[in-house]
């Protein structure tokens, strides 16, 4: 598996990775046992960066991934987790539902102060049965997440005092890069113009279809030097599927005009040897500042068709084909 380095924090990813919502149960039960082979066959593959979060499960996905990464050597691979949201002990009948099913028996509290951040990374290293932490990023500081006054409440306290925990955890080598994960660019865009950061963790908009990273985000990271490891390449769903009938574009039906722009996509491709979802994994990885493809699953069977998709290489001339795929279909 090839590699790239995450700026110049020292840590090098591996281009395909980890993400570790599905073995905390995201939208449908998964066994402690098909969570641990899919990891298993995740370390087979080659894959060395892991990425997980409090969110994930209600604390489900951190015990998992710090059980099984606990017994690899030191220094062999790299792993990040997410601040911003304290998890509360509350009765089963009083536990939020977050699309994970059969959660942990936990409520989510957002808090990005200072106090917050230094509890929820000490609460991680507690959940995953660690004492390290390679990348801390701030999760969910957007306004699809937050709401907009909730997002403007939430941005000044972490701007007056977490930023401060963020940066102190980085300079005393607690942790060796600092980041932000969202699903929005302007709330890259308005973070960058605070503070600097080694790396964002951008879902679902740096794909085959939505572009909207380019040119803004994307030529601000080239200036900064902020890496992206980029999740949501399939866009829920529609760029692994491909236009049938039913599919998803980022968690909704997709319109008409979406079905046709991934029809002539889904064409192009074939008819250059290819298949859909194969490019779409590989795409942002043509990007420079793109470190690694983050892909979630909690099924073996999902992650060995993932895996066996991303050994393919594919022509410039498949590239050519889809760049005049969706400039003729937009």
């Amino acid at each position: 598996m090839n590699r790239r380095e995450l700026g110049q924090t020292g840590l090098t990813l591996t281009e395909f990775s980890f993400g570790a919502a599905g073995i905390g149960n995201l939208y449908r039960e998964v066994s402690r046992e098909d969570a641990m082979a899919t990891l298993d066959l995740a370390w087979e593959a080659g894959i060395r960066y892991f990425d997980t979060a409090p969110h994930y499960g209600h604390g489900l996905s951190e015990r998992r991934t710090g059980d099984f990464l606990r017994g690899k050597p030191t220094g062999s691979y790299v792993l990040s987790t997410k601040v911003g949201r304290l998890l509360k002990p509350v009765p089963e009948h009083e536990i939020p539902d977050h699309g994970f099913v059969r959660p942990l028996p936990f409520a989510q509290v957002h808090d990005y102060s200072y106090d917050g951040i230094m509890r929820s990374y000490e609460d991680s290293l507690t959940r995953l049965g660690m004492n390290a932490i390679d990348i801390l990023y701030i999760h969910d500081l957007e306004t699809a997440t937050l709401g907009a006054d909730s997002y403007h409440h939430h941005f000044g306290v972490f701007i007056d005092s977490g930023r401060k925990a963020l940066e102190s955890l980085k300079s005393s080598g607690a942790v060796k890069a600092i980041g932000l994960g969202v699903n929005e660019v302007p709330a890259c865009l308005n973070l960058l113009a605070h503070m600097p950061l080694d790396v964002i963790l951008l879902a679902g908009r740096y794909t085959l279809l939505d572009r909207s990273a380019e040119p803004a985000l994307m030529e601000l990271c080239r200036r900064n030097g902020t890496r992206l490891v980029i999740g949501g390449v399939f866009n829920s769903g529609i760029l692994a599927t491909g236009a049938r009938p039913g599919a998803t574009f980022n968690y909704t039906e997709a319109s008409p005009q979406i079905m046709d722009q991934v029809r002539a996509l889904e064409n192009a491709a074939t008819a250059s040897g290819s298949s859909l979802a194969t490019a779409a994994m590989h795409f942002p990885l043509r990007e420079p500042m793109v470190t690694s493809v983050l892909i979630g699953t909690g099924s073996p069977a999902s992650l060995r068709r993932n895996v066996a998709m991303f050994g393919q290489s594919l022509p410039d001339a498949t590239w050519d084909a889809l760049d005049i795929a969706r400039l003729s279909s937009s």
